[in-house]
């Protein structure tokens, strides 16, 4: 697998803005009401991103990485308030990023590539990544919604060390701490 720096002059935006809609595909419909409408507003505020990590397999795409740390965070654009109120409500559930952690903000595999130890891999490849630069943790939610993913990262190791919940949404907060 190969991770590719976003960008919308090479990259297909709608199918960028379909993942991240995938992610959180029930705030986008409650706000948008429909999917459509969704991607037409993410694709829009897309941006070249040192965060957005495109993720290859065989020269296709399968997916998205999106990671952060304390010192390199996504570039927001709010050419829709929609979109701002999305990036506010997560303001209170999402994980709160330390000097030496890197957090996974976002992790999307094509639905035709699922269940095939993509995701897993995914995961560990941060992981590695992470302690080879000497981080102390990597960190990432689980919706409250969305027991497998919380499974699959508590099976990774990942264990929650937090709760957060605002308006109906909620998120497990979760740590690999690193040696």
């Amino acid at each position: 697998m190969d991770y590719v720096t976003f960008d919308p002059q090479i990259h297909d935006v709608k199918k960028i803005a379909s993942f991240r809609y995938n992610v959180d595909f029930r705030t986008y419909d409650k706000l948008f009401n429909s999917k459509e409408k969704a991607i037409d507003a993410i694709s829009k505020n897309l941006k070249k991103d040192e965060c957005i990590k495109v993720i290859y397999d065989n020269d296709e795409i399968i997916g998205i990485l999106v990671i952060y740390t304390h010192d390199m965070k996504s570039k927001t654009s709010f050419n829709s308030f929609k979109l701002l109120i999305i990036d506010i409500l997560d303001y209170f559930v999402i994980c709160d990023i330390k000097k030496d952690d890197v957090y996974i903000a976002e992790i999307a595999i094509d639905e035709n590539q699922r269940s095939k130890g993509y995701g897993t891999k995914v995961i560990k490849d941060v992981i590695d990544c992470a302690q080879k630069k000497d981080y102390k943790r990597v960190i990432l939610d689980a919706d409250f919604r969305n027991p497998k993913a919380k499974a699959l990262y508590e099976r990774l190791g990942f264990k929650v060390y937090n709760k957060k919940s605002f308006l109906k949404r909620g998120m497990y907060n979760m740590e690999f701490k690193l040696p």
